[in-house]
C-alpha cells in the first residue's frame, strides 16, 4: 500500500501533474521546467525528486545537463497505470493546453544564457 500512496501523493500537486504532462512531450532539464512553470529552481528540483521517488520520472546526466523523462513504469504498477492514464487526461484543460504549447519552444541554451 505504501507504493500506491507514494504515487498518489506525488500526483496530488498541480505543479507535479504539469511536469508529468510536459515530460509527455519530450525530455526536459530543470531550467526548462522552471521557465515554463515560472517557479523557483529549488522548487522544481523538489517536485522532480518526489516524482522520481514515486517511480514516475527518471533522469539521465548528459554532460552539464540532467534530463528528466517519464518513467517506463516498470518500477511500479501504480506509476505505470497513472502515467498511461495521464497521457489521455487533461488535454482539454486550458492551463495544460497553454503549457504544452510552450514545451516545443523551450531552449535550455537560451534560458541559461539569460541567467
Amino acid at each position: 500500500m505504501k507504493e500506491f500512496i507514494r504515487v498518489m501523493k506525488a500526483l496530488s500537486d498541480p505543479h507535479r501533474v504539469k511536469i508529468i504532462k510536459m515530460l509527455g512531450v519530450r525530455e526536459l532539464c530543470v531550467c526548462e521546467i522552471q521557465s515554463a512553470l515560472g517557479i523557483a529552481q529549488p522548487t522544481v528540483s523538489k517536485h522532480l525528486k518526489i516524482l522520481e521517488d514515486a517511480g514516475l520520472v527518471e533522469k539521465t546526466k548528459k554532460g552539464l545537463w540532467v534530463d528528466y523523462r517519464l518513467s517506463d513504469g516498470s518500477a511500479s504498477p501504480y506509476a505505470a497505470t497513472m502515467l498511461g492514464n495521464l497521457r489521455h487526461w487533461l488535454h482539454d484543460d486550458p492551463e495544460i493546453e497553454e503549457l504544452l504549447k510552450k514545451v516545443p519552444l523551450l531552449d535550455r541554451e537560451a534560458i541559461c544564457a539569460r541567467k
